[in-house]
């Protein structure tokens, strides 16, 4: 079948031309609600690239972010594409496209308000997406923007994190703790990680020094830490509002903290795409300093069912949409 990209290239019309892709139409149904259809090939727009996505990845909480359901205007833009994560090729260029050419491999972050990545075809916006280096496998790629950026991002430009201070990482055996437990320690930090008792091996595999088991240990045990990086919230945010010692800070990524540290800073943040930052995470890599934590792979026809797990299942779920 002649793509949209190949057609663009050929000078022919370019309507008709579908893929699959997995929708979503009910926000009640969350993830139980995705269904795998054929929809039309996206289109270019200024500034955009075309990718044929190979793997993408996913984040189970889309279903309650707004943007999964409406526009940058409030209106209903549903049945909507979720997946905000890819590694792929580049196929075609929009108008006034810079800095990416077809065929290049890449990765990166999609923009929430628009369909996403679990589909044969993705429209991003050029600055958006990093060179994926070719001895990187497109499963890695997609498994790195929204953990690695959430990390980097909120160990560095809002935890200010510097060696010889102590961190204290919620739910450090997951996609997210993961990064940021290896992050840490690269840059001279002492690493509590925290989690259910059947992830302390991850967790310290993943370098934490100490683990805390959030179902049996006292966390008031841990003492005063520089930084709290939190992905859990409620009780466990306000109680960790608590060990942040004069000066410090405790970082959301679920939302404004309900309790503030008596002498430091509360600062909750969404990722943002950042092409430099991608650079620095795959480059880390694959000089083997930062290693993924892919739970499971399955295919785009596989996907509603790997992502309507029937247990608990730990690392990212990446879909593989070409073999």
């Amino acid at each position: 079948m002649t793509s949209y990209a190949d057609a663009c290239r050929r000078g022919l019309d370019i309507g008709g031309f579908r893929m699959k892709a997995i929708v979503v139409t009910d926000k009640a149904a969350g993830t139980a609600g995705m269904t795998l259809v054929e929809r039309p090939e996206p289109q270019a727009a200024l500034n955009d690239v075309i990718v044929q996505v190979h793997a993408s990845g996913f984040v189970p909480t889309e279903m309650e972010w707004p943007s999964t359901w409406t526009d940058r205007l409030g209106r209903d833009r549903t049945p909507s594409i979720p997946g905000h994560e890819l590694a792929g090729v580049v196929t075609a260029l929009g108008y006034g496209t810079r800095g990416r050419s077809v065929g290049q491999r890449v990765f990166g972050l999609t923009d929430w308000t628009r369909d996403g990545t679990l589909a044969e075809y993705v429209a991003v916006e050029a600055r958006n997406l990093a060179p994926l280096p070719g001895d990187a496998d497109f499963t890695v790629g997609a498994s790195l923007p929204i953990s690695g950026l959430t990390a980097w991002q909120g160990l560095f430009e809002h935890g200010r994190l510097q060696a010889g201070q102590s961190i204290l990482v919620h739910g450090a055996a997951g996609a997210v703790g993961s990064m940021v437990t290896q992050l840490a320690r690269e840059a001279g930090a002492y690493v509590i990680g925290t989690g259910r008792a059947a992830d302390r091996q991850k967790a310290l595999d993943f370098g934490a020094q100490e683990f805390v088991d959030l179902e049996n240990d006292a966390l008031e045990d841990v003492g005063e830490v520089d930084l709290v990086f939190d992905v859990i919230g409620g009780d466990i945010g306000r109680r960790s509002a608590g060990l942040i010692r004069a000066g410090g800070t405790l970082v959301s990524v679920v939302g404004p903290a309900e309790a503030r540290p008596a002498d430091g800073l509360a600062i909750d943040f969404v990722v943002e795409s950042d092409r430099a930052q991608l650079s620095e995470i795959v480059q880390r890599v694959r000089d083997g300093r930062l290693r993924t934590n892919i739970g499971n792979v399955a295919t785009l026809d596989e996907a509603v069912a790997a992502l309507n797990p029937t247990e608990r299942r730990t690392g990212k779920t990446v879909i593989r949409v070409r073999p």
